[in-house]
């Protein structure tokens, strides 16, 4: 945002200064006042701009990882760490490792051939090869695809007469099949990930804040939309938000808990239809003082996780979004999606993100209790309210009284000592 300004007054000093002048020209350095004293929608564009996501809205973790020595961990779980790897990278060391297997083995058929002297004897009938019709490098190549394939043209064949060929022929036969074990495992696993399912489970693009039985709620929507339904579903959801305790400490991105329904069982889901999963803002809950002229003040994240395993698969599925607060709406409703049609329920996912406004008080839940409590204060305590006014205004006539008695004793002692004089 500071590029535009100081822009325009680098353009002023240039007109002012020599053309020919070899003096470069450097970005002038605004003082701590001067950046606080921009425009405020230059400051509002830079807030948007600061705001950073911690958990991205297609669920995938805006976190890197950097300066990690212990990389042998990663060798360690070499099968996990293949099957994260991005599918180009995947294809590549599959082609790879057999290709690598495929050469050296035939490597090793061309060298046992050529130490035996079996090149030195092709086409005699009087010599028996280790391995029939090998006659280079490369029908050694072929010889071994075929060994560690098990696909037996029958042209080129190992013979009796040699026992280090049978020995590499065992070897290759068992490390053949542990490769073929290793790389179609990781394929399928990395083929039947439970990834591609989550993208048919969707949240609602903004949450919304509103009134729900008489009590203010946070709430969104998630759906799925797939026929095939989620076993044992389950959502939750994460404030995300940096926090100093008592002690100083700064805590950055402290992730707070977000009920929305874990004691009532509201948190296990049925995942038929959209359904709108909601947080009742009480005194446990992160919103409590948050009003909603403070919401687009606040510098928060809501993480939300819905999980549950595949009807098909029965492998677990983990789906994740976010909400920051500039996707909070305060005072609006989700449109209903669910009609009834002649035998069934229809699901609009047009309407899905749809919204509507609703009437909704802008305080804060803290500041609703507080009013309701002294709304109900005089009803409670109206009769001895009464009782204690009416005891003072008797205190206070029978003091009124005893000074006008005072007053007219005084007066009558007067008027005795002037008729004696």
């Amino acid at each position: 945002c500071l590029f535009f300004m100081t822009a325009n007054v680098l353009e002023e000093d240039s007109m002012e200064q020599d053309i020919e002048s070899p003096v470069a020209i450097h970005q002038p350095k605004l003082p701590k006042q001067a950046r606080e004293d921009l425009p405020k929608n230059l400051n509002k564009e830079c807030a948007k701009r600061k705001i950073q996501r911690y958990v991205r809205k297609d669920g995938k973790c805006n976190v890197h990882h950097g300066n990690v020595r212990e990389t042998y961990r990663y060798l360690t779980d070499i099968f996990t760490t293949l099957v994260d790897l991005k599918w180009r990278f995947n294809l590549l060391i599959f082609v790879m490792v057999y290709t690598v297997t495929w050469l050296f083995f035939g490597m090793i058929w061309w060298l046992i051939a050529y130490m035996r002297g079996d090149m030195d004897h092709i086409g005699d009938s009087t010599w028996t090869p280790c391995v029939s019709n090998l006659n280079g490098f490369v029908s050694a190549f072929l010889f071994s695809i075929e060994t560690e394939t098990t696909i037996g043209y029958g042209y080129r064949v190992i013979t009796d007469k040699c026992p280090e060929g049978i020995v590499l022929l065992l070897v290759q036969s068992v490390l053949g099949s542990i490769v073929n074990a290793f790389m179609v495992g990781c394929m399928f696993v990395k083929i039947s990930q439970p990834k591609k399912r989550a993208e048919t489970l969707v949240f609602s693009t903004n949450a919304v804040i509103s009134m729900r039985d008489g009590k203010l709620c946070l709430m969104f929507r998630v759906g799925d939309l797939r026929n095939s339904h989620i076993v044992e579903a389950s959502i939750r959801a994460k404030l995300i938000k940096s926090k100093q305790t008592k002690e100083g400490e700064f805590i950055p991105l402290n992730q707070t808990d977000i009920n929305v329904g874990y004691y009532t069982g509201d948190d296990r889901l049925f995942l038929v239809s959209p359904l709108i999963i909601s947080h009742e803002i009480n005194q446990q809950s992160p919103f409590w003082e948050i009003s909603k002229a403070q919401l687009p003040k606040e510098e928060l994240e809501i993480v939300v996780i819905l999980e549950g395993m595949v009807e098909a698969t029965g492998m677990t599925c983990q789906a994740r979004s976010s909400y920051i607060t500039s996707e909070i709406l305060w005072g609006y409703r989700f449109t209903p999606v669910l009609t009834l049609e002649d035998g069934f329920y229809e699901v609009d996912y047009n309407s899905f993100h749809e919204t509507y406004e609703t009437n909704t008080p802008v305080y804060s839940a803290k500041e609703l209790a507080e009013m309701a409590s002294r709304a109900e204060l005089p009803l409670t305590w109206s009769v001895s309210s009464k009782l204690d006014q009416h005891a003072e205004l008797e205190t206070e006539e029978e003091e009124k009284n005893q000074e006008d008695q005072n007053e007219r004793n005084g007066d009558v002692a007067n008027l005795e000592n002037e008729s004696k004089v």
